[in-house]
């Protein structure tokens, strides 16, 4: 055995056994809250006006003992209607965005590690004291030798080694629970961590931030309402992000923005037009534009920063999202089904006229506003939860936007009540339809077909030969995935125990045949050619009278 692996052991029995005390301390208290004694100290508390937790406020503070890894996953569940309840989802949304900073040498001592140099030979200024820390990293600020000033996002030490700790320890977990409560099948428990693993990992890697910036930059380089900071990619490594600083306003405070000479009114709009062009025309978006990722820049213009967290949409959920947009604005609960259906990979949906008439209900709720009047953001957390209570699998992008859509309606509402977002939204709908089905696309579409069917009439034959001689040679397998393996080997018992007994009697009359052949005179024989015939007989009738019945 290597000593790293005896290392790699003791951390994830110290682990274990950290989670495990947090476990048992949260635990012992909410199993205690039920009990006669709990409400009794319940009650005291609450003439004391001491605070008094519920279940849903103790397992978000289980999850902040936890630690970081918990709390990215905690903040990711608070999205996922599918998985927890509203009362839960609500509470998690509460979960702490910042975390304890760690020491200021020791962030310097990692910076200069990554510069391969000290911090006086890349910065003429540097301020040794973070000015935000989150669960991953912690950001500094300075100013380049060639007068750029600049934010620096340096990661956390060992902190991807405690996440592949953690992510080992929730997928074991999710993979007992799963065979343990074979009902959370439709959820997918180990999906999930596997997805939240999948992307936690890119936000260890400031790379992928890098190039997302690049990205967007490219995006909205000729548009003048919007503005992307500058990537240092020169001194950013997978651990360490250097990029411009923007100096600006929050969205925060309307009379503040106002004051200063900008127009609250047409910040908002630019704000709404930004996303919806990340969200229709490019199908890349922001997904957390809450307004300390916002600054507010001369003339009105809006600047994104921290861009560790993005969406990507594929082409039917871009087309989910212009349909679902067209069909409100119509009132048309039969293409909002249909869009639906198609959004979740399902053709053929046994449920489809239950969720029409579900559509229907809640088009009628928005069927006296005008469309400018709508929340756009809850009408689609609204088809989520409808989605969710038929028991259909929405892709993951479609829970970022709605988080994306939700926070950027709640920013541009506090600048300007009035902005007609879901009106805003219809142009760039119509231009996703109008491209889903204008000619080029369509030609192409039935070039792929053609395509297809060709590839097919060639590689037929050789595949019919193929097989053929494959079952000649006895060489066809067929791979059987087993379910309900109980139920399976009770099925074979009875098939392999009415084999046998058809075996046996068959046996019984071809060899009471064989004696009487031999000896005629043998009572013994006609005894055993009797018995036999009855009982073949009854079960003979026994299976015709079975037939009958299936």
């Amino acid at each position: 055995m290597r000593i790293t692996d005896v290392y790699v052991g003791y951390l994830k029995i110290t682990r274990i056994i950290q989670i495990g005390s947090i476990l048992v301390k949260h635990g012992f208290k909410e199993m205690i809250s039920h009990t006669f004694l709990g409400r009794r100290i319940r009650k005291r508390r609450i003439r004391q006006h001491k605070p008094v937790y519920t279940t849903q406020e103790r397992l978000r503070l289980t999850i902040e003992d936890l630690g970081p890894t918990y709390i990215k996953f905690g903040q990711i569940l608070a999205d996922r209607p599918d998985i927890l309840s509203e009362r839960f989802r609500k509470e998690l949304k509460k979960l702490q965005t910042n975390a304890l900073p760690f020491d200021d040498h020791l962030a310097i001592r990692l910076i200069e590690d990554e510069l391969g140099a000290e911090i006086k030979d890349v910065f003429s200024e540097f301020n040794p004291h973070c000015i935000a820390s989150a669960s991953i990293g912690q950001v500094y600020t300075g100013r380049l030798k060639n007068g750029k000033d600049v934010v620096i996002k340096i990661r956390r030490p060992n902190i991807d080694q405690k996440i592949k700790l953690d992510l080992y320890l929730m997928r074991y977990l999710a993979k007992k629970l799963a065979l343990e409560y074979p009902e959370m099948a439709a959820i997918n428990i180990v999906g999930v961590v596997d997805e939240f693993g999948e992307s936690i990992f890119k936000e260890l890697n400031y790379y992928n931030e890098a190039t997302n910036i690049l990205r967007f930059r490219d995006i909205f380089k000729d548009n003048p309402r919007i503005y992307i900071p500058h990537v240092d990619m020169k001194h950013t490594t997978h651990r360490m992000l250097i990029m411009e600083r923007i100096f600006g306003m929050s969205p925060d405070d309307p009379l503040q923005l106002k004051a200063a000479g900008l127009d609250p009114v047409q910040i908002a709009l630019n704000g709404a037009e930004a996303l919806l062009i990340m969200v229709f025309k490019e199908g890349f978006f922001h997904a957390d534009p809450h307004a300390g990722n916002l600054f507010i820049l001369p003339g009105n213009r809006i600047a994104f920063i921290d861009f560790g967290m993005v969406g990507a949409l594929r082409p039917r959920e871009m087309d989910f999202l212009a349909n679902l947009s067209i069909g409100f604005a119509r009132r048309d609960p039969i293409g909002l089904a249909d869009s639906m259906i198609r959004l979740c990979d399902q053709r053929f949906f046994d449920q489809r006229d239950d969720l029409i008439f579900s559509l229907q209900q809640m088009i009628k709720r928005f069927s006296q506003l005008p469309i400018e009047k709508f929340n756009y953001a809850k009408m689609i957390q609204d088809c989520i939860d409808l989605i969710t209570k038929y028991g259909l699998c929405l892709p993951t992008g479609i829970f970022m936007l709605a988080k994306a859509l939700a926070t950027i309606q709640k920013v541009a509402e506090r600048l300007d009540p009035d902005i007609p977002f879901a009106k805003l939204i219809i142009p760039y709908a119509k231009e996703v339809v109008m491209t889903q089905f204008s000619p080029r696309k369509m030609a192409a579409s039935l070039f792929q077909t053609l395509k297809g069917y060709a590839t097919l009439l060639q590689t037929a034959p050789g595949d019919i030969s193929e097989i053929l001689y494959k079952l000649k040679q006895g060489e066809i397998k067929h791979e059987l995935q087993i379910t309900d393996v109980p139920e399976f080997r009770k099925m074979l018992r009875n098939g392999a125990s009415r084999l046998a007994y058809a075996i046996l009697l068959v046996g019984l009359f071809i060899g009471a045949i064989g004696i009487l052949d031999k000896r005629p005179d043998l009572k013994y024989g006609h005894f055993l050619l009797f018995v036999s015939s009855f009982l073949i007989f009854i079960v003979m009738l026994k299976w015709i009278l079975r037939k009958k019945r299936d």
